[in-house]
């Protein structure tokens, strides 16, 4: 009988137990159900990258190391393209830190203005800095050069281990690029403005000439590396407005061209990638329109499809776009008919068919807020840099924040 007592007992506090741990299950299950599920609490700050400065500070990109540190660029200079002082600048924040360094030279062409910059950081922790050298005072004439640091993380200038340029040989595009131009031209409807019929014939003298064919590419945003491995660096001209891409299927040891992207007054585009491999280019509008040009290449940007209009207003102004990692996209950019005085995040969560959301960075009646630059970072924190001029001076701000502060109300 007592042994009977016994095993009834070690049942009934085995059978306790085993609930208990059950309740206790059930209980850190819905508990981390409802963390999960609950949205995250909007973050932001924002802060100047360098004191407001009296020279020109401009075009910045920005790139997260492999410790999570952050560098930023740009370029300065007492102006642009026909100042032979300007030259490529950069800071650093440590991760974790609100503040930057000193700001520090990071490549200078002595007699050659250095102008606008773009940061990428490889798969193997490489930082890659790309700008354009100024040969002779104008736009026409620069070449596209880049660095390369193995090992990007301390403090100032990176040390560089590779120093290069990047020649472009694109087929010879006259032909093509002439029919085009007359299309757009038609699309006009009635007859070109004294101003514009001149811009026009301009342009078609120039598509004959060889050598403005393979000069004057340079860039403006970020390069965008394909699951193949594959590194697209959108470049545009100013010589004939259009745009192409640089591409390197070797880690960027060789540059071969794409196809132009017929779209004149369509320049400095941004790329991101669809689910199905379709590669959407975003660019700002230098023609005619008022709205940010757009399109599309199906074979990893070795081709492209007609350039189109959107429906977000630009006023001729530089922007930029991410993917998220969770497919989500951003796209940042001037939106407005004129002026730079607004900088606003546009939010898609159907890969840019449609930008339900969105939230202005800077809105004010003077000053302007442009050239961004755009990442996510490993945390998931999305950063902004930007070119900020106010009549006390200028710099460059950094803003960081989540996505969820973008679908929240001031």
């Amino acid at each position: 009988m007592t042994i009977l007592l016994r095993h009834l007992r070690y049942r009934m506090i085995t059978t306790l137990t085993s609930m208990f741990i059950t309740l206790i299950s059930i209980a850190i299950c819905r508990l981390t159900s409802a963390e999960e599920t609950e949205e995250p609490k909007p973050i932001y700050s924002d802060e100047l990258i360098f004191p407001l400065h009296p020279q020109h500070n401009h075009a910045p990109g920005i790139a997260e190391l492999a410790n999570g540190d952050l560098l930023v660029s740009w370029y300065r200079g007492s102006g642009e393209r026909s100042a032979d002082d300007v030259a490529v600048w950069g800071a650093r924040q440590k991760a974790g830190s609100k503040t930057w360094s000193e700001a520090f030279l990071m490549a200078d062409t002595p007699g050659f203005p250095d102008c606008n910059t773009c940061l990428m950081t490889d798969a193997k922790g490489r930082l890659w800095l790309f700008w354009p050298v100024i040969i002779a005072n104008s736009w026409e004439s620069c070449i596209t050069r880049f660095r390369v640091s193995e090992n990007p993380i301390g403090m100032g200038c990176p040390k560089w281990n590779r120093d290069s340029m990047i020649l472009l040989k694109p087929d010879n595009f006259q032909e093509e690029a002439l029919k085009q131009l007359e299309d757009q031209v038609k699309g006009l409807g009635g007859e070109l403005t004294e101003r514009r019929a001149k811009t026009v014939e301009a342009v078609k003298a120039r598509l004959g000439d060889k050598l403005l064919q393979r000069l004057g590419w340079q860039p403006r945003c970020k390069p965008t590396v394909l699951p193949s491995g594959r590194i697209l660096l959108p470049l545009y001209t100013d010589t004939y407005s259009l745009s192409i891409m640089a591409i390197s299927d070797d880690e960027g040891e060789n540059w071969v061209s794409s196809k132009p992207l017929f779209g004149f007054g369509a320049i400095q585009p941004t790329v991101l990638r669809r689910d199905d491999g379709t590669l959407v280019a975003y660019m700002r509008e230098n023609g005619y329109t008022g709205f940010v040009r757009q399109c599309e290449s199906k074979d990893e940007g070795l081709t492209w499809g007609t350039v189109g209009v959107s429906s977000i207003p630009n006023p001729g102004s530089g922007l930029d776009g991410v993917r998220l990692a969770n497919g989500h996209w951003i796209l940042i950019c001037n939106d407005t008919k004129n002026g730079r005085n607004r900088l606003t995040l546009l939010l898609s969560d159907d890969q840019g068919l449609s930008w339900k959301t969105s939230r202005s960075i800077e809105d004010h009646a003077e000053g302007s807020y442009h050239y961004p630059a755009i990442m996510q970072s490993e945390d998931g924190m999305i950063h902004v840099v930007y070119s900020y001029f106010v009549k006390e001076g200028k710099s460059m701000k950094h803003a960081s924040f989540n996505e969820t502060w973008i679908g929240t109300s001031r």
